[in-house]
């Protein structure tokens, strides 16, 4: 009796700890409004250095592609706010956690670089 309700115990404790990591994955990934973010990467001037399309371009050194970041959304918002280079600092009082959460969704739905084999001219 007492082993089957170890085994019920230690079931219903990995269920939950199953539960929360999804339920955390879950936030994350819903953390932004790519609508919004895609309005504030427009308006607050993303897109003269990384590409309208997130792809990359150059200003006074090469700005690299964002476009499908891999960065986990708190990694994208502090590298916003201790930005290196020429790249501008987004404090919080000048770009919101909201807002820059809304860019990172935004730049998540951009399908990012390709490769040059998919490109037909570069490979004649």
């Amino acid at each position: 009796m007492q082993a089957s309700s170890l085994r019920l115990a230690a079931a219903a404790a990995g269920v939950l700890v199953v539960g929360l990591a999804n339920s955390s994955v879950t936030c994350a990934q819903d953390a932004g409004d790519p609508v919004n973010g895609k309005r504030v990467f427009l308006a607050d001037g993303c897109f003269l250095c990384h590409g309208r399309s997130g792809q990359g371009g150059a200003l006074n050194y090469p700005a690299p592609a964002i476009a499908a970041t891999e960065l986990p959304v708190e990694s994208f918002i502090a590298f916003l706010r201790d930005a290196p280079n020429d790249m501008p600092a987004y404090t919080a009082n000048v770009l919101s956690d909201k807002d820059a959460a809304d860019i990172h969704a935004y730049l998540r739905t951009l399908p990012g670089r390709k490769d040059a084999k998919d490109f037909p001219l570069l490979n004649q």
